[in-house]
């Protein structure tokens, strides 16, 4: 298991929303160029980059963010605002290595569908989409949590998998935030009904204890973001995570 830093970005800004909260902006006095530069190491490849001005419709970031992506080494998996097929396209072809798909997978019913169709012949189409799992008491949520999808958990997951979908991004969102620790049981029943997935645990991290059990249950990745901007885990931590998880692969 791999460890993903997480970056929020606002008006081109590192930041931290307080629930989601546009109004309750923490900024830090740090730039993305800086962030990566202190992350790039050896095993650790990606980083988590929400583009919260995106989730507003806002694509200002894109050409800033496309900018970094050439410069740096670090892959980028992309999420914010996602909302069409050409703009899945669009950001593929412009070098994001993944896009995370959430609300708009919910919202419209063939849309998975009609991506599977328009990208299944590029050589890596399966490694360019993650899509988002948000589950407060195994109810699917998505428009920030505001809306509740009537899909049943397990049955949205097999009608990913069907389409040629193997990647999630599941964040449980009792724990989100919370830093007391990550959804283990959740994950565990997603690996259970589908062992092939490759699942990445998002949310409650706060310590290198819980990267040792979510490793334990062989998820693929883990988010790192609240943990790592408040010292829980330090970037030195990670790489030396991501450099031993390489050297055990």
């Amino acid at each position: 298991m791999y460890v993903i830093p997480a970056i929020d970005i606002l008006d081109r800004k590192v930041v931290r929303l307080r629930e989601g909260d546009y109004s309750q902006v923490t900024s830090y006095q740090v730039s993305l160029e800086e962030m990566l530069e202190q992350l790039q190491s050896q095993g650790t490849d990606f980083v988590h980059i929400i583009d919260l001005n995106g989730a507003k419709g806002d694509f200002s970031n894109q050409d800033y963010l496309v900018k970094i992506l050439k410069k740096s080494p670090m892959k980028i998996q992309y999420g914010g605002g996602i909302r069409s097929l050409e703009k899945v396209k669009e950001l593929i072809d412009l070098g994001f290595d993944r896009l995370i798909i959430g609300t708009l997978a919910l919202t419209q019913p063939d849309f998975l569908e009609n991506l599977s169709k328009e990208l299944c012949h590029k050589e890596k189409f399966s490694d360019n989409i993650v899509i988002a799992i948000d589950v407060l008491d195994e109810v699917i949520k998505y428009s920030g949590w505001m809306e509740a999808s009537p899909i049943k958990l397990l049955d949205y997951m097999d009608k990913c998998t069907s389409l040629g979908y193997f990647r999630f991004l599941c964040t449980d969102i009792n724990k989100d935030g919370k830093m007391g620790g990550t959804g283990i049981a959740l994950y565990k029943k997603l690996i259970a009904h589908s062992p092939f997935i490759k699942l990445i645990a998002s949310g409650g991290i706060s310590s290198l204890d819980d990267l040792r059990e979510l490793s334990a249950i062989r998820v693929e990745a883990a988010v790192v973001g609240k943990a790592m901007y408040e010292g829980k885990v330090t970037n030195e931590e990670i790489k030396d995570w991501n450099l031993q998880a390489l050297v055990n692969f």
